[in-house]
């Protein structure tokens, strides 16, 4: 018996001092955790340019890195989603183009030369496909008010017979914009997510000559947000870039059907 009390006594001490370890290392664990997000924030921070309203960090993004975030995000916001439902908004960093070459802040006065640093050669951006209301590129933007802004931006493209399309919600309806795609021959369409959807699902907005969509993720509000730190935004925009008219055709090798994802 009074051998059996030391050892006993030996292994509760023994268990305290496992446990209070493991709670050292639990803790230790969580201040190195909380210092590397804290690190993380203050490089973020470091990227927003808030006088010029852009997050300078999507300049460094090549494909792998652009892929990553968008998962990222769309796991974040997609909550309601499956596993299997996420995999299907998922888009290849293959499927990306890499325009970290571009060496001019991402705003507004440099989009057209954006544009044209990535357009194909001999291809003329003021010129429209002949089928209507089927553009070569569309440019997506996270709200009304700045998709205003980029059809200002690309306006050198815009000419007669060749129209820069407004395909969002601000003053204009979803009727209207499908009468005038179907009446219309138009080169460059800028629209925000959910419209866009809509007016493809509608059969009014044409994927068969595009040649390019061009996310404005650079831009960020007066709140540090851009058109991917939003769920009403973001979710659209992946449901968007993986409609199978699209995904299917980022790494497809045939040059007349190959669409370019860029991220400007």
């Amino acid at each position: 018996m009074a051998t059996q009390e030391p050892t006993r006594k030996r292994k509760l001490q023994d268990d305290n001092t496992n446990t209070n370890d493991a709670a050292a290392r639990k803790k230790q664990k969580r201040k190195e955790q909380k210092k590397k997000l804290k690190q993380k924030r203050a490089e973020d921070e470091a990227d927003l340019d808030l006088e010029a309203g852009l997050n300078r960090a999507f300049e460094r993004m090549d494909g792998q890195l652009l892929a990553d975030h968008l998962a990222q995000k769309t796991t974040r916001f997609g909550t309601d989603l499956s596993s299997v439902e996420l995999a299907d908004l998922y888009i290849s960093a293959n499927g990306i183009k890499d325009t970290t070459s571009f060496d001019k802040p991402r705003s507004l006065e440099n989009l057209p030369a954006f544009l044209e640093a990535f357009s194909r050669p001999s291809e003329k951006l003021d010129e429209a496909p002949s089928k209507n209301g089927s553009p070569h590129t569309l440019i997506v933007a996270a709200a009304g008010l700045r998709a205003a802004d980029l059809v200002r931006a690309v306006r050198k493209f815009q000419k007669k017979g060749s129209p820069v399309a407004k395909l969002f919600a601000k003053h204009f309806k979803l009727e209207e914009q499908v009468s005038f795609l179907q009446k219309t021959r138009t080169g460059i369409a800028v629209g925000t997510p959910q419209r866009l959807i809509d007016l493809i699902e509608n059969d009014a907005l044409s994927l068969e000559n595009l040649k390019r969509v061009v996310v404005d993720a650079s831009h960020i509000d007066q709140k540090k947000r851009g058109i991917a730190d939003m769920r009403e935004t973001m979710m659209p925009l992946a449901k968007l870039l993986c409609m199978r008219d699209l995904n299917e055709r980022y790494e497809d090798g045939d040059e007349t059907r190959h669409v370019d994802l860029l991220f400007y």
